[in-house]
This record gives structure tokens, sequence and C-alpha cells, in this order.
């Protein structure tokens, strides 16, 4: 889609916006309200996104992989986060992850995660976050960032196309190294139930 950012329909996320300073802070400032349980609540928020595209393609699959360095990756093979090309050709990625998601943030009413507290968006995997890269493979094109506590600390770069089409999101949370906390292959199966198109599975990283 080209044209102004004006023009884009907002959906989930403001075009417009490109970092939500405020919004970010306001996570900062209460994560306890905004992951309870810790990163395991922030894997949940990141497999949601997964789920939404699974049950729009009426079915999808998702690895969630826990690293040595504390670190976890997520990734789904989806259609890649939303990519647009605007009107001074510069390629612009809905920004998920630095602003907040209009359907969910500031919601009384809300979705419920598996873990029975409700979903916020991916800004706030972002926003209580050391760090988070970001990479979405596209029919169109791949590219990665990276961001530090939601705010992206380079610039949207391409990767190479390996064929493939997804989201791909591996963070580090906050003060939360393991073995301080775990998932386990009970706990994913739960998640396959919450979302029957996703099927999710759990793997060991370096």
């Amino acid at each position: 889609m080209g044209g102004t950012r004006a023009s884009w329909v907002n959906t989930t996320h403001d075009w417009s916006a490109v970092v939500d300073a405020d919004h970010l802070a306001r996570i900062r400032q209460d994560p306890a309200l905004f992951a309870p349980g810790g990163p395991g609540h922030l894997v949940l928020e990141v497999v949601a996104h997964a789920a939404d595209e699974a049950a729009s393609r009426g079915g999808g699959e998702c690895l969630v992989t826990l690293h040595t360095d504390g670190s976890v990756s997520v990734t789904d093979d989806g259609r890649g986060t939303d990519t647009r090309v605007d009107e001074h050709g510069q390629v612009v990625r809905k920004p998920v992850m630095a602003t907040k998601d209009l359907r969910f943030f500031d919601r009384p009413e809300t979705e419920l995660l598996p873990d029975g507290h409700p979903r916020r968006g991916m800004s706030v995997v972002a926003a209580l976050s050391t760090w988070l890269i970001h990479t979405n493979r596209r029919l169109d094109g791949s590219w990665t960032q990276r961001y530090e506590h939601g705010v992206p600390v380079t610039g949207l770069e391409p990767v190479e196309d390996d064929g493939t089409t997804g989201t791909g999101v591996r963070f580090l949370p906050d003060g939360a190294p393991r073995p301080q906390w775990s998932l386990t292959t009970d706990e994913v199966t739960r998640w396959s139930e919450h979302w029957p198109d996703l099927t999710v599975r759990l793997a060991a990283g370096d």
C-alpha cells in the first residue's frame, strides 16, 4: 500500500506514530500491572499475535525458544508484520512495538490470555525488555529492527529473503534471566487449547 501515512487506516495501531514515549513510560512504571507473573506473560503477548495470524488463515504454527542468555524467541509462519511504503518511498512497518495496540490498551473489556490476565499488546513486551529484535518476512520483502525498552535503536534493516513469511521476536525480559523462570511443555500445550488454530512448540536454544 502506498499514499500518505495520514491516509492509512488505523486498525490495530496508529500508523502516523513512530514511538509513543509516554505510553512506554507508563508501562515501565508499573510492570506488575502490565506483565503480571513476569516473563511468562510477555511470551503470551507475542504468541497471541501468532494466534491472530493463525486464526485469519485457518491454522498456523509458532515456535517458542528459550535461550541460555535468558532471552526468548517467538517465531510464526504468518504473513509477517504489515509493512508499507509511504509517499517519500520510505519503508514503514506498523509500529507494534513502540505504540499502543488500539484494540486492547485502556479498554475495560479485552481478550484474556491463557494466564487469565488481560491482553495489552506487544508494546508491553518491548517496554519491559532490555532489548528486543523484531524480524518480519513478507512476500514483498524482509526487515529487522532492534529496540531497547521499546525505543528503536536501529533503522528498519533489510534482511535476505529465505523463501518464508512470518514474524520473529527475540527479547530479553528485564531482570529475569533464566533459571529464575521457565516454561514447560504442559503449559505450551494448554496454549494450543486456548488458541485452537495455533500449534505451539517449545524448544531450547543456544
